[in-house]
């Protein structure tokens, strides 16, 4: 009798953990198919090693990995990005955290007006948003061309070699400027009225309230946002790959470690290389991220 209470327990429990795995299963496949399956090949890629004579490729190991080590351009194209990370990202979570208190202070009037706005350029494509500022960019047309003739002078020129990195970050930070502002400005829309309440009475001013109530609360969506940028800038692309028909001279095809990868693979030919370059990438990338979350968590705390 108790043996068939157990075994009848263990069936219905078998039936309800079946269930979740029925609701969960979809997910699971498509994460498989187009997340694990393309990660797993990437390594299985990086490593082997097309021979140069005699054709087919030939397993190397770790091989691919010390010639990534000791590749000058990857680390050209690491140390490009990393520099426009540290300078770019935290003048664009500034922008949006201004314009996220703007926003949900009373005293902005036309607040959802000025949220379109400074969203709406999030909502542009990307390619169409790199296209319209290479055009004001644009040597010898466009809005830069133009003020060049107007001043009698050839002093602005964002294509150049010594502006083109700050060309790009304009570029980023106008379009994702709203979309950091949104997650800020969500954040801020969970803040407990009671919390207002009790900094009035404490006799708080704006500042004081955004220091001691705002900013409080704002932590983790930052958090969030900085790794979120973190990925993005390593991950740069569009906008120096379409950049490049207009200053071919500037932006190298390892400009950065994505470009580089993706000339070794689509023009070089070269799958193996491109594949442990894009890993060795992705490893640094999550590195850096986990320990910006880590030490986030440990400022909440």
């Amino acid at each position: 009798m108790a043996e068939s209470v157990v075994l009848r327990r263990r069936r219905a429990g078998f039936h309800r953990d079946s269930k979740g795995w029925i609701f969960v299963g979809p997910f699971l496949a498509v994460f498989a198919l187009t997340f694990l399956a393309p990660i797993g090949y990437a390594i299985y890629l990086s490593l082997f090693r097309e021979q140069a004579f005699f054709g087919g490729t030939v397993f190397v190991g770790l091989d691919n990995y010390l010639d990534v080590i000791q590749d000058s351009k990857f680390w050209e194209a690491f140390g490009r990005v990393l520099l426009f990370l540290v300078v770019q990202v935290p003048i664009m979570l500034v922008l949006a955290l201004l314009a996220a208190l703007a926003i949900d202070s009373a005293r902005l009037h036309g607040a959802n007006f000025f949220r379109i706005v400074i969203f709406l350029p999030y909502a542009v494509p990307g390619v169409v948003a790199v296209l319209m500022w290479g055009y004001i960019y644009g040597n010898n047309f466009g809005l830069a061309a133009d003020l060049n003739d107007l001043l009698g002078s050839t002093s602005i020129v964002p294509l150049s070699a010594r502006w083109m990195l700050p060309s790009i970050a304009n570029i980023v930070t106008w379009e994702f400027v709203g979309y950091n502002m949104l997650i800020f400005y969500s954040a801020l829309r969970t803040v407990p009225e009671e919390l207002y309440e009790a900094a009035a009475i404490d006799g708080a001013g704006t500042i004081r309230t955004i220091r001691a109530v705002k900013l409080p609360a704002l932590r983790g969506a930052i958090v969030i946002a900085t790794i979120f940028s973190i990925i993005g800038s390593f991950q740069l692309f569009n906008e120096p790959n379409i950049l490049r028909t207009l200053a071919p001279n500037v932006i190298t095809t390892y400009f950065t470690p994505n470009m580089y990868a993706y000339n070794l693979s689509f023009a070089g030919q070269q799958f193996n290389y491109s594949a442990t370059v894009a890993i060795v990438m992705g490893v640094i990338t999550a590195v850096i991220a986990y320990v910006v979350q880590l030490r986030g968590s440990r400022e909440a705390m």
